[in-house]
């Protein structure tokens, strides 16, 4: 399977560049998987596709403001980092720009931020695929520093800086564990109210944690889709939200995945349960690199809320291996045909 089967033809302008005025504004594209029908809708309307006893799972990951600026101690040289992921404690791994100007033995001073108070790093060694690892020194609490100076890490095919609006548009409204480097961004619809209209309805909402990393901007370099080899990122689920999801599969109720990363989130923790003869989900962490491509078997989510994606990307792969891939390319053509927003800031699509 080449990667070139998941190309399709995106105009510029239908990228979004800034979230809709209200969350759950967004358009929704409903593909019923069984009728192969389509229903153009608000994303407000996702409540009349909901039923009673069915299971949302959603990724409480919170995006960190991981974006900072600093100068290079001795020259002042302008150095960007975006940090990726922490190693231990203090040391964390980060992508650099100009990556030239910066190596082992270097330290890279940031703005003084509240009171004059001390944020610095110094660059300790070579990281994969031209990061760097880091360890910061600082004064205070680190993730008040870093909320303090730093910037959303908007992903590059939005061609802005990031402001104000952003700190809450790029989260979801039940974001609470800090550790993303980009949104769960299918999760970036829901309003508080939306969700309390859900559980009032009989559905029932669950949680995982996945830390989304970098490696969800990297092109897929492999020309044959077997040979590419995802990114590892953590995760953890806890064993109440296990407990119910296991009860739903048990009592055939509907799982419904919020996003690509819920989805790899529990279908990396699916285990073969003998004496239940089903699927069910480990509770507890995890790290995972699952590669999910047309003929992968789903163990555990049966439909799936998303935004539409990069073309030749591992989450259309994703999205075609629960649907179809030839018919979700002829869905997305007919998404550009009525100008749908697309990508991080867009608009969303529900595969039923």
């Amino acid at each position: 399977m080449r990667v070139d089967d998941f190309d399709y033809y995106l105009p510029q302008e239908l990228i979004a560049q800034r979230p809709a005025e209200k969350r759950d504004g967004s358009r929704l594209l409903v593909v019923d998987r069984k009728s192969g029908k389509t229903e153009h809708r608000l994303f407000c309307d996702i409540i009349d596709y909901l039923e009673e006893g069915d299971h949302l799972i959603l990724n409480d990951s919170k995006v960190l403001p991981a974006r900072i600026f600093g100068e290079r101690k001795g020259t002042g040289a302008k150095i960007e980092f975006l940090l990726i992921k922490r190693i231990k404690d203090d040391r964390w791994e980060t992508m650099v720009r100009p990556g030239r100007r910066v190596k082992p033995g270097d330290t890279i001073v940031f703005g003084e931020g509240a009171e004059g108070k001390k944020l610095e790093a110094e660059v300790l060694d070579y990281g994969t695929d031209g990061t760097r690892i880091v360890e910061f020194s600082y004064d205070g609490i680190f993730m008040e520093r870093l909320e303090e100076l730093g910037k959303m890490p908007l992903p590059p095919y939005i061609e802005r800086q990031s402001d104000d609006e952003d700190r809450d548009r790029y989260q979801t409204v039940y974001c609470r564990e800090e550790g993303s480097v980009a949104a769960p961004t299918a999760g970036l619809h829901f309003t508080e109210e939306l969700l309390k209209k859900a559980e009032d309805k009989g559905v029932k909402l669950c949680y995982v944690t996945l830390h989304v990393g970098i490696g969800t901007f990297r092109p897929v370099k492999a020309d044959n889709v077997e040979d590419h080899h995802m990114h590892f990122e953590e995760y953890h689920i806890d064993e109440e939200t296990a407990e119910s999801i296991n009860r739903a599969k048990q009592e055939g109720r509907r799982i419904i995945s919020v996003g690509t990363t819920s989805t790899r989130t529990v279908e990396s923790a699916a285990y073969f349960d003998e004496d239940k003869g089903i699927w069910q989900v480990k509770s507890g962490p995890g790290s995972t690199d699952i590669f999910i491509y047309p003929g992968y078997e789903f163990r555990i989510i049966e439909s799936l809320i998303t935004n539409f994606h990069l073309p030749k990307s591992t989450l259309l792969m994703l999205i075609s291996a629960l649907y179809d891939r030839e018919k979700i390319l002829e869905v997305y053509e007919e998404a550009v045909r009525e100008k749908y927003r697309f990508f991080s800031y867009g608009d969303a699509m529900f595969i039923k």
